[in-house]
């Protein structure tokens, strides 16, 4: 599968994540209906121009649509390597992100998330989506509305669109996987 169109239908599901249509997205953006659906099929390739509008549009890093790395055949939307796992963020705050899911064509994502000693985000987030995650190591001080918990590694705990903001005030990473439905990356 080519680069062209792994970028098509992760762009594809991302708007349809956020149930788009081609003609708002095309709208947003300023550009035809034709153009995006050549984008999305893999028949065209947007600049980077495009790609910084589009990951403005879904809120999501630019660096989203790169970093994969060719796989061989029989594991293309299959396996995902270590090694080829997709960065989608090193942020300010501490958190660093990679996708574990192959792709964003799924109804849900996986994302393997570390936040560093110190790191916070003191912004409150409020999603559309339901997460559950779990905590791998470490320890993650969470507020789920005005509910503060402390989750140690073993422990879970799940999102369903409430409010929350997390704190890492220890002197180890905290790691976790989470699943997210629908994909917000």
């Amino acid at each position: 599968m080519s680069n062209a169109v792994k970028l098509g239908q992760d762009i594809r599901a991302l708007r349809k994540a956020r149930k788009m249509t081609l003609e708002k997205m095309s709208q947003q953006l300023g550009r035809s209906v034709g153009w995006l659906s050549q984008i999305e099929r893999g028949l065209s390739v947007p600049t980077m121009e495009d790609l910084r509008e589009i990951a403005s549009l879904f809120d999501v890093p630019l660096s989203l649509f790169f970093g994969t790395t060719e796989a061989p055949e029989n594991e293309q939307g299959r396996v995902v390597r270590a090694a080829a796992r997709r960065q989608i963020g090193a942020y300010d705050s501490g958190l660093v992100e990679t996708l574990i899911s192959p792709d964003l064509t799924d109804d849900f994502e996986v994302i393997h998330s570390t936040f560093k000693p110190g790191a916070e985000i003191a912004e409150i987030t409020k999603r559309p989506t339901t997460e559950v995650v779990y905590l791998i190591s470490g320890t993650l001080d969470l507020w789920i509305e005005d509910e503060k918990y402390t989750i140690s590694a073993g422990d879970s705990f799940r999102i369903r669109g409430d409010s929350y903001r997390w704190a890492n005030p220890y002197d180890i990473p905290a790691v976790a996987l989470w699943v997210i439905s629908p994909p917000v990356y």
